[in-house]
């Protein structure tokens, strides 16, 4: 692999867009709902499968999930590649993201594994420690315009199994006009505290009236828990895959959602789990009737789209609170290489077109988040929507505050959302204390992640 620079120095803010030593991961995305897998850019689309004749050239299969504009776009990429490339054939090979890992491990289990595999953070030591995932690095990858931190981003004990596409942060969005509406001032996101977020989403609800509310609940994603814990000097894993979080942090946590709906700025618990599965366009911001939601910063142009608003992005509360603060840049997703691929070079060369081939940008812009590559993100810069050109804008100002990056979630970390939506939902309905639920939670995700 060629060396690595990053030239720091001559990039503007906007270019810059975010990613130091302190863009690690922590995980999403385009992951699916205020929270869920799709918060990254995760929405359901049609399933298909093509390829084509190979001729004396080799073939290659590259796996992806996403909506179907995703597929639309990828596909003309596949196309751009091909055309590039005429000895080499890419078949495509994607469905949304309930279906993906499903899809994939009964591929892997049956030794048909995708060439070229697109990756997301919670999964992705799994398949590297199973033996699943090529050495990026024993391959002819250019790295030279990723920052340093975001390739570190893909490694699993020390090796490189995952090339990021780009970078996401969990942020709250807020809707100025639903503020205005309601008589109450937006926030200072540089200073503003877990208790005030609970107050002023309560003072939204209560001056807007029936059916607005200040927030859409805030617990169904561990990214979130991840970010209070970073806060206070802890992490929702420690480096070596075990939990560093404690009881007393996840209570404090789940007890934000019971604060939030006691006081009215939530719905009840049966609208809640309703809106959470309506996705960005069925939200409480997409639909006008809420004022704030936390969200993957990839997901503003679905949710500004949906409401027909101008939608802002705010740091999350307690950033200035606790000892530290505790967002993070985290890789949208990742593109891995099969070790049994039969074509390594064909399979290397895709990936490094995926990355470094401005057409590729110029095609996908902000959809697998804000490229990796900063002299590509750079070349975007004056076709972005309004809403990536602010989500652009937050990620540069957010990344002086940035500390690090929690580290590459564990084995099992894929089944960590199922228990986190689970257990949220009986703290909503009143089946579960905070206490309770932190408990349970603690021991369901050491058995999940073996720690």
């Amino acid at each position: 692999m060629r060396a690595t620079t990053t030239r720091r120095g001559r990039r503007n803010a906007a270019a810059f867009i975010a990613l130091t030593a302190a863009s690690t991961l922590a995980l999403g995305a385009c992951s699916g709902d205020a929270g869920g897998p799709a918060a990254e850019g995760d929405d359901t689309g049609s399933s298909e499968e093509g390829g084509g004749d190979g001729g004396d050239g080799v073939e290659i299969r590259f796996s992806w999930w996403g909506s179907d504009d995703r597929h639309q776009t990828t596909q003309e990429i596949i196309d751009l590649f091909e055309e590039k490339n005429p000895d080499i054939t890419v078949v495509p090979d994607f469905t949304d993201w309930g279906g993906y890992w499903d899809k994939l491990a009964t591929t892997v289990a049956g030794g048909d594994t995708p060439d070229v595999i697109t990756h997301e953070e919670r999964f992705i030591a799994d398949y590297a420690n199973r033996g699943v995932l090529a050495d990026l690095e024993s391959l002819d990858i250019d790295t030279s315009e990723v920052p340093e931190s975001i390739i570190d981003s893909g490694r699993v004990d020390g090796t490189l199994y995952g090339m990021a596409t780009g970078v996401n942060a969990y942020a709250i969005t807020a809707d100025p006009t639903v503020f205005e509406e309601a008589g109450v001032e937006m926030p200072d996101d540089t200073t503003w505290t877990w208790d005030e977020f609970v107050e002023i989403s309560a003072q939204i609800s209560e001056a807007a009236g029936d059916g607005v509310w200040g927030t859409q609940d805030i617990g169904f994603n561990e990214a979130g828990l991840n970010i209070l814990a970073r806060q206070k000097g802890q992490s929702l894993y420690n480096e070596d895959g075990s939990l560093g979080v404690d009881a007393e942090t996840v209570a404090e946590f789940f007890q934000i959602g019971v604060d939030l709906q006691e006081s009215g700025g939530t719905p009840d618990g049966s609208r809640t789990i309703e809106i959470q599965n309506a996705g960005p366009e069925g939200s409480l911001l997409g639909t006008n009737a809420g004022a704030m939601g936390v969200w993957w910063t990839n997901q503003l142009g679905a949710l500004s789209a949906a409401s027909g608003h101008e939608l802002e992005l705010l740091r999350m509360p307690g950033e200035s609170e606790f000892e530290r603060t505790g967002m993070y840049f985290k890789p949208a997703m990742f593109y891995s290489v099969a070790e049994d691929t039969e074509h390594p070079e064909a399979a290397a060369k895709f990936v490094d077109f995926l990355v470094n081939d401005p057409e590729v940008a110029q095609l996908q812009l902000t959809d697998r988040g804000l490229p990796s590559n900063l002299s590509v993100r750079e070349s975007i810069e004056g076709q972005l929507e309004a809403a990536d050109a602010r989500v652009a804008e937050f990620m540069a100002d957010l990344e002086s505050d940035i500390v690090d990056g929690p580290p590459v979630p564990p084995n099992g970390a894929g089944d960590v959302q199922d228990v986190m939506i689970r257990l949220n939902t009986e703290v909503l309905f009143g089946s579960m204390t905070p206490e309770e639920a932190a408990e349970q939670f603690l021991t369901e995700v050491a058995e999940v992640t073996g720690s």
